[in-house]
């Protein structure tokens, strides 16, 4: 058997300075707002699905959130009006997402040479989203907010109506109309 090494003694740990008179020294704060969590926890799904249709891939669209949310949670004590959080959190994911993609722009330079083998395209692979934001976007003005407040953003009918500045009936004939032009699109219909 070899022998074993011995273990050199352990060198001692010279103790914390302390901090200078006059200076504060605070730990990093851990999210304890109660109401910003509460905020995160009715809200989430909401910005997600927000980030998903810029990015179009899940992963991405939930490290968006995640930073968006850190910077809202940086500036929660200067946000005066509560009731203007969602536009808030969304332009915050807007500008992210923004400066995530021109920073990847300088990282792209263009080459004569191809790749041996395509590369798969995660962000389109599926030609059913594809086909059904083309139907919606064909829907009339007010047919297509609707549509994109309520299934998209996952907004209640009373929710849209103030939001769109109309009665609660015309949310609701408005919705029955598109999705009735919906069903009946011919890019929809199974082959």
């Amino acid at each position: 058997m070899p022998s074993a090494r011995p273990v050199p003694p352990a060198r001692p740990v010279p103790p914390a300075r302390p901090a200078p008179p006059g200076d504060v020294v605070e730990a990093p704060a851990a999210p304890c707002d109660p109401d910003f969590r509460d905020y995160v926890r009715t809200r989430r799904q909401s910005l997600l699905r927000t980030a998903y249709l810029l990015t179009g891939n899940l992963a991405d669209a939930e490290d968006l959130v995640q930073s968006a949310l850190a910077k809202t949670y940086l500036a929660w004590d200067r946000i005066e009006d509560r009731g203007a959080l969602d536009g808030y959190v969304r332009r915050a994911i807007v500008n992210t997402h923004i400066s995530s993609w021109r920073r990847r722009r300088l990282q792209e330079y263009p080459t004569d040479e191809l790749p041996d083998q395509a590369v798969a395209d995660h962000a389109t692979s599926s030609d059913l989203q594809e086909t059904l934001r083309r139907a919606v976007g064909r829907l009339p003005r007010r047919m297509r907010a609707v549509v994109m407040l309520r299934y998209y953003e996952d907004m209640t009918e009373a929710e849209v109506a103030e939001a769109l500045g109309v009665s609660l009936g015309t949310v609701k004939s408005t919705v029955a109309r598109a999705v009735a032009k919906l069903r009946i699109d011919a890019d929809l219909q199974p082959d």
